[in-house]
Protein backbone atom coordinates (compact mmCIF):
# COMPACT_ATOMS: atom_id res chain seq x y z
CA UNK A 1 0.00 0.00 0.00
CA UNK A 2 1.45 3.25 -0.97
CA UNK A 3 2.47 5.88 1.22
CA UNK A 4 0.11 8.96 2.25
CA UNK A 5 1.23 12.41 2.38
CA UNK A 6 -0.38 14.64 4.76
CA UNK A 7 1.66 18.04 5.22
CA UNK A 8 5.15 17.53 4.88
CA UNK A 9 4.62 14.08 6.39
CA UNK A 10 4.49 10.21 4.84
CA UNK A 11 2.33 8.13 6.61
CA UNK A 12 2.63 4.53 6.01
CA UNK A 13 4.02 0.73 6.52
CA UNK A 14 7.43 0.70 8.15
CA UNK A 15 7.46 4.27 8.47
CA UNK A 16 7.36 5.86 11.92
CA UNK A 17 3.32 5.75 13.43
CA UNK A 18 2.21 9.72 12.40
CA UNK A 19 1.32 10.39 16.47
CA UNK A 20 -1.84 12.83 16.81
CA UNK A 21 -2.13 14.74 20.24
CA UNK A 22 -5.89 15.41 20.55
CA UNK A 23 -6.83 18.90 22.13
CA UNK A 24 -10.70 18.19 22.47
CA UNK A 25 -11.94 20.74 25.14
CA UNK A 26 -8.62 20.22 27.32
CA UNK A 27 -8.13 23.75 27.06
CA UNK A 28 -10.65 24.28 29.48
CA UNK A 29 -11.64 27.76 27.82
CA UNK A 30 -8.47 28.91 28.16
CA UNK A 31 -6.28 30.47 24.96
CA UNK A 32 -3.16 30.62 27.59
CA UNK A 33 -3.59 26.71 28.06
CA UNK A 34 -4.31 25.84 24.30
CA UNK A 35 -0.57 27.42 23.60
CA UNK A 36 0.90 25.32 26.42
CA UNK A 37 -0.52 22.03 24.74
CA UNK A 38 0.67 23.01 21.34
CA UNK A 39 4.47 23.79 23.12
CA UNK A 40 3.98 20.37 24.81
CA UNK A 41 2.76 18.07 21.91
CA UNK A 42 5.77 19.78 19.73
CA UNK A 43 8.73 19.25 23.05
CA UNK A 44 6.47 15.67 23.11
CA UNK A 45 7.51 14.95 19.35
CA UNK A 46 3.64 14.44 18.57
CA UNK A 47 3.33 14.95 14.46
CA UNK A 48 -0.12 17.10 14.50
CA UNK A 49 -2.20 18.71 17.27
CA UNK A 50 -5.91 18.46 16.37
CA UNK A 51 -8.66 20.45 17.29
CA UNK A 52 -12.65 19.63 17.29
CA UNK A 53 -15.08 22.32 15.24
CA UNK A 54 -18.63 22.92 16.87
CA UNK A 55 -20.76 24.86 18.87
CA UNK A 56 -23.28 23.65 20.89
CA UNK A 57 -25.71 24.83 18.69
CA UNK A 58 -24.02 22.91 15.68
CA UNK A 59 -23.69 19.67 17.50
CA UNK A 60 -27.12 19.30 19.25
CA UNK A 61 -30.17 21.11 20.51
CA UNK A 62 -30.63 23.67 23.48
CA UNK A 63 -32.54 20.48 25.66
CA UNK A 64 -32.05 19.69 28.87
CA UNK A 65 -34.01 16.22 29.95
CA UNK A 66 -34.80 13.29 28.86
CA UNK A 67 -32.38 11.87 26.10
CA UNK A 68 -30.17 15.53 26.19
CA UNK A 69 -29.31 14.97 29.58
CA UNK A 70 -26.64 12.30 30.60
CA UNK A 71 -27.50 10.02 33.89
CA UNK A 72 -25.59 6.77 32.71
CA UNK A 73 -23.88 7.08 36.68
CA UNK A 74 -20.47 5.10 34.69
CA UNK A 75 -20.07 8.43 32.32
CA UNK A 76 -17.62 11.25 33.15
CA UNK A 77 -20.02 13.66 32.47
CA UNK A 78 -23.46 12.33 34.53
CA UNK A 79 -25.37 15.29 35.27
CA UNK A 80 -24.59 16.97 32.50
CA UNK A 81 -26.78 17.72 29.57
CA UNK A 82 -24.97 17.47 26.27
CA UNK A 83 -25.50 21.18 25.40
CA UNK A 84 -23.48 22.48 28.70
CA UNK A 85 -21.43 19.89 27.94
CA UNK A 86 -20.45 20.73 24.44
CA UNK A 87 -20.37 24.42 25.66
CA UNK A 88 -17.71 23.71 28.30
CA UNK A 89 -16.07 21.84 25.66
CA UNK A 90 -15.74 23.85 22.44
CA UNK A 91 -12.52 25.45 20.93
CA UNK A 92 -13.98 28.97 20.19
CA UNK A 93 -13.76 29.11 16.14
CA UNK A 94 -12.43 32.25 16.70
CA UNK A 95 -9.04 30.66 18.20
CA UNK A 96 -8.41 27.97 15.56
CA UNK A 97 -6.56 30.03 12.99
CA UNK A 98 -4.48 31.45 15.87
CA UNK A 99 -3.54 28.05 17.46
CA UNK A 100 -2.96 26.35 13.83
CA UNK A 101 -0.56 29.31 12.70
CA UNK A 102 1.15 28.64 16.38
CA UNK A 103 1.16 24.97 16.08
CA UNK A 104 2.91 25.46 12.35
CA UNK A 105 5.28 27.49 13.93
CA UNK A 106 6.29 25.12 16.06
CA UNK A 107 6.75 22.21 13.83
CA UNK A 108 2.92 20.67 14.18
CA UNK A 109 0.76 19.87 11.54
CA UNK A 110 -2.86 21.48 12.81
CA UNK A 111 -6.40 20.42 11.78
CA UNK A 112 -9.52 19.33 13.72
CA UNK A 113 -12.70 17.33 13.42
CA UNK A 114 -16.18 19.70 11.70
CA UNK A 115 -19.37 18.12 13.54
CA UNK A 116 -20.95 19.90 11.03
CA UNK A 117 -21.12 21.55 7.37
CA UNK A 118 -20.73 25.25 8.55
CA UNK A 119 -17.74 23.63 10.16
CA UNK A 120 -16.28 22.25 7.23
CA UNK A 121 -17.18 25.69 5.48
CA UNK A 122 -15.26 27.40 8.02
CA UNK A 123 -12.16 24.84 8.61
CA UNK A 124 -11.66 25.17 4.46
CA UNK A 125 -10.88 28.80 4.96
CA UNK A 126 -7.89 27.57 7.25
CA UNK A 127 -7.02 25.39 4.56
CA UNK A 128 -6.27 22.35 6.78
CA UNK A 129 -3.78 19.50 5.48
CA UNK A 130 -6.71 16.95 6.34
CA UNK A 131 -9.95 16.32 7.88
CA UNK A 132 -10.46 13.68 10.72
CA UNK A 133 -14.20 12.69 11.08
CA UNK A 134 -15.38 11.28 14.58
CA UNK A 135 -16.90 8.28 15.82
CA UNK A 136 -20.23 9.96 16.54
CA UNK A 137 -20.46 11.29 13.59
CA UNK A 138 -19.33 8.39 10.78
CA UNK A 139 -22.61 7.72 9.47
CA UNK A 140 -23.42 11.29 8.51
CA UNK A 141 -23.39 10.99 4.85
CA UNK A 142 -23.35 14.25 4.56
CA UNK A 143 -20.10 15.55 6.89
CA UNK A 144 -18.13 12.75 5.05
CA UNK A 145 -19.28 14.28 1.53
CA UNK A 146 -18.17 17.54 2.43
CA UNK A 147 -14.69 16.82 3.98
CA UNK A 148 -14.02 14.24 0.86
CA UNK A 149 -15.05 16.81 -2.09
CA UNK A 150 -12.19 19.01 -0.40
CA UNK A 151 -9.88 16.56 -2.22
CA UNK A 152 -7.64 16.70 1.49
CA UNK A 153 -7.14 12.90 3.02
CA UNK A 154 -9.50 11.98 5.75
CA UNK A 155 -9.03 9.99 8.70
CA UNK A 156 -11.90 8.43 10.46
CA UNK A 157 -13.07 6.59 13.26
CA UNK A 158 -14.59 3.54 13.59
CA UNK A 159 -16.50 3.56 16.72
CA UNK A 160 -19.10 1.94 16.91
CA UNK A 161 -20.01 1.22 13.44
CA UNK A 162 -20.71 -2.14 12.22
CA UNK A 163 -18.93 -3.58 9.45
CA UNK A 164 -21.56 -2.38 6.57
CA UNK A 165 -21.51 1.29 7.79
CA UNK A 166 -18.06 1.49 7.43
CA UNK A 167 -18.25 0.07 3.91
CA UNK A 168 -21.09 2.52 3.24
CA UNK A 169 -18.99 5.16 4.96
CA UNK A 170 -16.01 4.39 2.60
CA UNK A 171 -18.20 4.49 -0.59
CA UNK A 172 -19.58 8.22 0.14
CA UNK A 173 -15.28 9.37 0.82
CA UNK A 174 -14.53 7.43 -2.10
CA UNK A 175 -17.60 8.26 -4.69
CA UNK A 176 -17.16 12.24 -4.00
CA UNK A 177 -13.42 12.00 -4.75
CA UNK A 178 -11.35 11.27 -1.56
CA UNK A 179 -8.61 8.43 -1.99
CA UNK A 180 -6.98 8.94 0.60
CA UNK A 181 -8.53 7.22 3.56
CA UNK A 182 -7.16 6.44 7.01
CA UNK A 183 -9.58 4.16 9.13
CA UNK A 184 -9.64 4.12 12.83
CA UNK A 185 -9.94 1.47 14.62
CA UNK A 186 -11.96 2.95 17.97
CA UNK A 187 -13.17 2.16 21.44
CA UNK A 188 -16.39 5.07 22.15
CA UNK A 189 -15.85 4.15 25.75
CA UNK A 190 -13.94 7.20 28.00
CA UNK A 191 -12.42 5.86 29.47
CA UNK A 192 -12.09 2.98 27.19
CA UNK A 193 -11.03 -0.89 28.83
CA UNK A 194 -8.20 -2.30 26.74
CA UNK A 195 -10.32 -5.70 26.81
CA UNK A 196 -12.80 -4.15 24.62
CA UNK A 197 -9.76 -2.77 22.14
CA UNK A 198 -10.03 -5.85 19.91
CA UNK A 199 -6.66 -4.67 17.74
CA UNK A 200 -7.14 -7.89 15.49
CA UNK A 201 -9.51 -5.80 13.75
CA UNK A 202 -6.99 -3.40 12.53
CA UNK A 203 -5.52 -6.04 9.99
CA UNK A 204 -8.87 -6.82 8.89
CA UNK A 205 -10.25 -3.15 8.49
CA UNK A 206 -7.06 -2.71 6.06
CA UNK A 207 -7.61 -5.81 4.32
CA UNK A 208 -11.17 -5.30 3.90
CA UNK A 209 -11.23 -1.79 3.01
CA UNK A 210 -7.68 -1.72 1.28
CA UNK A 211 -6.94 1.73 3.38
CA UNK A 212 -4.48 3.03 5.58
CA UNK A 213 -5.42 1.78 9.28
CA UNK A 214 -4.57 3.41 12.95
CA UNK A 215 -6.12 3.53 16.35
CA UNK A 216 -7.86 6.46 18.07
CA UNK A 217 -7.38 5.50 21.63
CA UNK A 218 -8.68 5.90 24.53
CA UNK A 219 -7.51 3.70 27.15
CA UNK A 220 -4.85 4.17 30.08
CA UNK A 221 -1.21 4.00 29.11
CA UNK A 222 0.55 3.32 25.96
CA UNK A 223 0.34 -0.27 26.14
CA UNK A 224 -2.52 -0.32 23.68
CA UNK A 225 -1.27 1.84 21.25
CA UNK A 226 2.38 0.45 20.85
CA UNK A 227 0.25 -2.98 20.53
CA UNK A 228 -2.06 -1.33 17.56
CA UNK A 229 0.94 -0.42 15.91
CA UNK A 230 2.56 -4.37 15.87
CA UNK A 231 -0.64 -5.13 14.31
CA UNK A 232 -0.38 -2.56 11.29
CA UNK A 233 -1.84 1.03 13.06
CA UNK A 234 0.16 3.93 11.01
CA UNK A 235 -1.79 6.55 12.96
CA UNK A 236 -2.38 6.74 16.74
CA UNK A 237 -4.63 9.50 18.06
CA UNK A 238 -4.58 10.02 21.62
CA UNK A 239 -6.11 13.23 24.09
CA UNK A 240 -3.66 14.66 25.67
CA UNK A 241 -3.67 17.25 28.91
CA UNK A 242 -1.00 18.65 31.02
CA UNK A 243 -2.56 17.71 33.94
CA UNK A 244 -5.15 15.07 34.26
CA UNK A 245 -5.88 16.14 37.65
CA UNK A 246 -6.50 19.53 36.39
CA UNK A 247 -10.66 18.86 36.07
CA UNK A 248 -10.94 19.24 32.38
CA UNK A 249 -13.77 17.47 30.09
CA UNK A 250 -11.56 14.91 28.77
CA UNK A 251 -8.69 15.07 31.32
CA UNK A 252 -9.35 11.51 32.35
CA UNK A 253 -8.36 9.75 29.58
CA UNK A 254 -5.90 11.61 28.13
CA UNK A 255 -2.14 11.60 28.15
CA UNK A 256 -0.03 14.12 30.19
CA UNK A 257 2.74 15.30 28.19
CA UNK A 258 5.55 12.68 29.45
CA UNK A 259 3.31 10.28 28.46
CA UNK A 260 2.71 11.84 25.29
CA UNK A 261 6.71 11.99 24.48
CA UNK A 262 6.95 7.89 25.65
CA UNK A 263 3.98 6.96 23.01
CA UNK A 264 5.98 8.78 20.43
CA UNK A 265 9.25 7.14 21.18
CA UNK A 266 7.40 3.83 21.95
CA UNK A 267 5.35 3.46 18.50
CA UNK A 268 8.30 4.35 16.68
CA UNK A 269 10.43 1.53 18.42
CA UNK A 270 7.37 -0.93 17.46
CA UNK A 271 7.05 0.01 13.40
CA UNK A 272 10.73 -0.51 13.47
CA UNK A 273 10.94 -3.92 15.40
CA UNK A 274 8.20 -5.46 13.36
CA UNK A 275 10.69 -6.20 10.35
CA UNK A 276 10.50 -8.96 8.15
CA UNK A 277 10.29 -12.75 8.39
CA UNK A 278 13.87 -13.78 9.21
CA UNK A 279 15.84 -16.69 10.35
CA UNK A 280 19.71 -16.97 10.77
CA UNK A 281 21.87 -14.39 12.07
CA UNK A 282 21.72 -10.65 11.43
CA UNK A 283 24.35 -8.72 10.00
CA UNK A 284 24.34 -7.33 13.88
CA UNK A 285 24.00 -10.78 15.46
CA UNK A 286 27.49 -12.44 13.37
CA UNK A 287 29.63 -11.12 15.72
CA UNK A 288 28.10 -13.15 18.74
CA UNK A 289 27.89 -16.28 16.91
CA UNK A 290 31.34 -16.59 18.58
CA UNK A 291 29.59 -16.62 21.86
CA UNK A 292 27.70 -19.70 21.30
CA UNK A 293 27.87 -23.19 22.77
CA UNK A 294 30.29 -25.70 21.03
CA UNK A 295 32.22 -28.58 21.96
CA UNK A 296 35.89 -28.03 23.67
CA UNK A 297 38.50 -30.60 25.32
CA UNK A 298 38.13 -30.00 29.22
CA UNK A 299 41.09 -31.99 30.48
CA UNK A 300 44.89 -32.55 29.03
CA UNK A 301 44.55 -34.66 26.99
CA UNK A 302 47.48 -37.31 25.06
CA UNK A 303 47.49 -38.72 21.54
CA UNK A 304 45.14 -42.14 21.95
CA UNK A 305 42.99 -41.03 24.60
CA UNK A 306 39.53 -41.53 24.64
CA UNK A 307 36.81 -38.96 24.65
CA UNK A 308 34.44 -38.59 27.59
CA UNK A 309 31.76 -36.64 29.63
CA UNK A 310 34.61 -35.20 31.16
CA UNK A 311 36.96 -34.34 29.38
CA UNK A 312 35.17 -33.25 26.17
CA UNK A 313 32.13 -30.70 26.78
CA UNK A 314 29.65 -28.41 25.67
CA UNK A 315 30.73 -24.87 26.70
CA UNK A 316 30.96 -21.16 25.41
CA UNK A 317 32.22 -19.74 23.27
CA UNK A 318 31.61 -21.22 19.46
CA UNK A 319 34.88 -22.57 18.13
CA UNK A 320 34.20 -26.33 18.26
CA UNK A 321 31.97 -28.16 16.72
CA UNK A 322 28.61 -27.85 17.57
CA UNK A 323 26.88 -29.47 20.16
CA UNK A 324 24.98 -32.06 18.49
CA UNK A 325 27.72 -34.02 17.91
CA UNK A 326 28.59 -34.73 21.79
CA UNK A 327 27.20 -38.32 21.17
CA UNK A 328 29.27 -39.48 18.07
CA UNK A 329 31.96 -38.64 19.58
CA UNK A 330 31.94 -40.12 23.06
CA UNK A 331 34.06 -43.02 23.26
CA UNK A 332 36.82 -41.92 20.19
CA UNK A 333 40.33 -41.54 20.56
CA UNK A 334 41.96 -38.81 19.22
CA UNK A 335 45.11 -38.79 17.51
CA UNK A 336 47.45 -36.15 18.99
CA UNK A 337 47.65 -34.22 21.83
CA UNK A 338 45.47 -31.74 22.93
CA UNK A 339 45.77 -29.49 26.14
CA UNK A 340 42.45 -28.18 27.96
CA UNK A 341 40.68 -25.11 25.67
CA UNK A 342 41.08 -26.78 22.63
CA UNK A 343 38.00 -26.52 20.55
CA UNK A 344 36.68 -29.65 19.27
CA UNK A 345 37.63 -30.39 15.63
CA UNK A 346 37.14 -33.82 13.17
CA UNK A 347 40.82 -33.26 12.86
CA UNK A 348 42.19 -34.21 15.89
CA UNK A 349 40.47 -37.70 15.56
Amino acid sequence: MKPITIGDIQIGPGLAPFIIAEMSGNHGQSLEKAYRLIDAAAEAGAHAIKLQTYTPDTITLDCHEGEFFIEDPNSLWKGNSLYNLYKEAMTPWEWHKELFDYAKEKGLLAFSTPFDLTAVDFLETLNPPCYKVASFENTDHAILAAVAKTGKPVIVSTGMASQAEIAESVEVLRSNGCNDIILLKCTSNYPANPVDANLKTIPHLSELFDCHVGLSDHTPGVGVAVAAVALGATVIEKHFVLDRNGGEVDAEFSLEPHEIKLLVEETARAAVAIGKVNYGATEREKASLVHRRSLYIAKDMKAGDTLNAENLRSVRPGLGLPPKYLPLLLGKQIKCDAPKGTPMSWELL
